[in-house]
């Protein structure tokens, strides 16, 4: 019998296939609906990672940019919605870049039109930085409805199962320690 994508994808996440002998996962007292509800858990972020990471990308498609671009946005639009100043190294300590690629990132976004430069209105030696309208109202209609939907569902669940959720998701955040590019325990 051919096994689709999802069902071997779902099997990777099984202990029982990836440790049969329980050498990385501890799996004493539970019994086989416990492990197999949370495979299901697991292959439930799976899917979810995996829908996300379609919507950026269709987001960044749509609008022809990168990650670094697109975060670089989302904080000129919470800036733009917070009635603040960006100057050009506070998007270059928000971003964690130099200001080299910064100043890159300015000119290919300004060339795309997606932001503009301006003159700081207290500091002459400074600049600003801001979203344009057009492309506020893109990433409104495209990543702005994407994020009000899943916002809903969130605000669905009622409040002790939110609870649930993001002490769930704060210990998973919490497992993981990059060390160079290794992920270790």
């Amino acid at each position: 019998m051919k096994r689709t994508r999802d069902e071997v994808a779902a099997a990777m996440h099984d202990p029982r296939v990836g440790d049969p002998v329980g050498d990385l996962v501890d799996r004493s007292g539970m019994t086989d609906h416990d492990v197999e509800q949370v495979v299901r858990l697991m292959n439930a972020l799976r899917n979810w990672h995996e829908a996300a990471e379609r919507m950026s990308e269709s987001s960044r498609r749509y609008m022809r940019l990168n990650e670094t671009d697109m975060r670089a946005l989302r904080y000129l639009i919470a800036a733009h919605n917070q009635k603040r100043l960006v100057t050009p190294g506070a998007l270059t300590e928000y971003l964690g870049i130099s200001s080299a690629s910064t100043t890159k990132l300015l000119d290919r976004l300004e060339k795309g039109g997606h932001v503009r430069r301006g003159p700081h209105p207290t500091d002459r030696r400074a600049l600003t930085v801001s979203v344009t309208d057009t492309t506020r109202v893109d990433a409104r209609q495209s990543v702005g409805r994407q994020h009000a939907r899943r916002f809903a569902v969130a605000a669905d669940l009622p409040p002790a199962e939110r609870e649930v959720v993001i002490s769930f998701l704060d210990s998973l955040s919490a497992t993981e320690v990059v060390e160079g590019n290794r992920v270790s325990d």
